[in-house]
């Protein structure tokens, strides 16, 4: 099965092309900002993890398994390099499928995660979601009555719905397959798998606010990564992307067409 995935900028024969993966709880659209920076130099392709957006279902949330969809489609498209983009999530994808076909990979870049286990982050999102599935929601006013119960972000609050779809009832449930978001979360904390090190050129942009990067993480990152660099966005936090879009577009293009 192929990720669901949209197409735009140059052509694959007219520009090297990169691959835009999103985080946890997401879809494509949520990276959008940063594709659009992309299209006007690359062949950009951003794509809907499994169990997100209009991708597949699945029973298995591991970094090995959702680095090959991404593999499978580059093989599908007939790209056998391509620069990675990922975030959060979505990093860690990136950062598995280099670990594991680096001759894939040209350039990476890694917003704001580090290639290592985390503690539980999102019991409260978690709350929220079920709640919402649990109950019959027609309207996104309603949803954000729910969540509001287990999330005082609003930002957070407005991110998630997003993900909301109707469904042939008219009520609306989230796109994302919860129940395996649920059961697979301590794979998701975990860390990408690695048997060696990847020598690509690579880029970790941290959000300033953020603790998603830390100083304690600079040994793995360099253990696994030796030749990566790293670009601080002050006054942005996990979703950097969406709250300094110029900043970090500017330094993933920068990056990647030196």
């Amino acid at each position: 099965m192929l990720l669901n995935y949209e197409q735009s900028g140059l052509s694959a024969t007219q520009a090297p092309s990169v691959i835009v993966i999103h985080g946890l709880f997401g879809s494509l659209d949520n990276l959008k900002v940063v594709a659009r920076a992309l299209a006007e130099h690359f062949h950009v392709v951003n794509v809907d993890v499994r169990n997100h957006g209009r991708s597949f279902h699945s029973e298995q949330m591991n970094y090995p398994a959702m680095a090959d969809d991404i593999i499978a489609l580059l093989t599908h498209l007939g790209i056998e390099k391509a620069h990675l983009v990922g975030h959060s999530m979505g990093g860690k994808i990136a950062m598995q499928v280099a670990l594991t076909k680096p001759e894939c990979v040209d350039k990476l870049v890694v917003l704001d995660i580090a290639p290592v286990a985390y503690h539980s982050r999102h019991d409260a999102i978690f709350k929220a979601l079920h709640t919402v599935a649990q109950s019959s929601v027609h309207s996104r006013g309603e949803a954000d009555a729910l969540m509001s119960e287990h999330i005082e972000a609003m930002g957070v609050r407005q991110f998630l719905a997003k993900s909301l779809s109707k469904t042939d009832a008219g009520t609306l449930n989230w796109q994302f397959n919860l129940p395996v978001l649920s059961a697979e979360y301590p794979q998701i904390l975990g860390a990408p798998v690695a048997n060696d090190s990847c020598l690509c050129d690579t880029l970790f942009i941290k959000g300033g606010d953020s603790d998603y990067i830390e100083a304690a993480h600079r040994d793995e990152i360099m253990r696994l990564f030796p030749k990566a660099k790293a670009k601080v966005i002050q006054g942005a936090g996990h979703w950097l992307h969406a709250e300094k879009p110029v900043a970090v577009n500017k330094s993933i293009v920068d990056f990647l067409t030196r």
